[in-house]
């Protein structure tokens, strides 16, 4: 028998999620933080990264002042039903994870730096939950947009799996796949805590650092 809430941590089959709408979400035209724009067209030679840490406002905050991070925006990916709503995610009926698009400069920033503050700032072995937020929107991942990311992301995944067995904790839950489409969230979760400072953050690490550059785990 399941237990209560047990439903929310179960992904949908494709053909049961929501069927959503042709109709996109509009992103604001400037990032409420550094006023750039928040779509990556707007970028030439820029590289995007997309990660789950659990729920997006607490985690766009840590990329959004990162030296070569050019942008952010929050939305939705990983799952089935085009241009859902919050709402719609949150069901647990679309596959979607809540994830922070990350639109960096690789000339000024490695994928590693990002990486390690990814691994850092959250639990990526509590499965489809962070902390008290539980569901499938609320699951570790990492969407790779090159074979060079997902390279990296493969490699300090395996080094942080290393240091948290050394530490007591369990195995890495972290779903690293290709990126497909990626859906703005509504325009008042973008950059949500710089306008409500005081917000809701539930992000919360496991205090293991994460040893990348620092030699190779096979």
């Amino acid at each position: 028998m399941l237990g209560i809430g047990a439903w929310k941590q179960r992904l949908p089959h494709r053909e049961d999620a929501l069927p959503g709408r042709a109709q996109a979400i509009a992103p604001p035209s400037a990032h409420h933080v550094h006023g750039r724009p928040l779509m990556p067209e707007a970028f030439p030679g820029s590289e995007v990264l997309q990660v789950g840490m659990g729920c997006f406002w607490g985690a766009e905050r840590k990329f959004w002042s990162m030296p070569g991070v050019l942008t952010t925006a929050v939305g939705y990916a990983g799952g089935y039903t085009p241009n859902p709503t919050y709402r719609e995610v949150c069901s647990g009926e679309t596959g979607h994870a809540e994830v922070v698009q990350i639109v960096y400069d690789p000339a000024q920033v490695d994928v590693d730096t990002l990486l390690r503050t990814f691994w850092e700032n959250h639990d990526p072995t509590q499965g489809m939950r962070q902390g008290n937020d539980v569901g499938t929107q609320y699951r570790s991942a990492v969407y790779t947009s090159t074979p060079a990311q997902r390279a990296a992301v493969e490699a300090s995944l395996r080094r942080y799996q290393a240091e948290l067995e050394r530490a007591g904790h369990g195995r890495i839950t972290t779903e690293v796949a290709d990126a497909g489409p990626f859906y703005y969230a509504e325009p008042e979760h973008q950059q949500y805590l710089s306008k409500h400072p005081d917000g809701y953050c539930g992000l919360g690490g496991t205090g293991v650092s994460c040893p990348i550059g620092l030699g190779r785990v096979e």
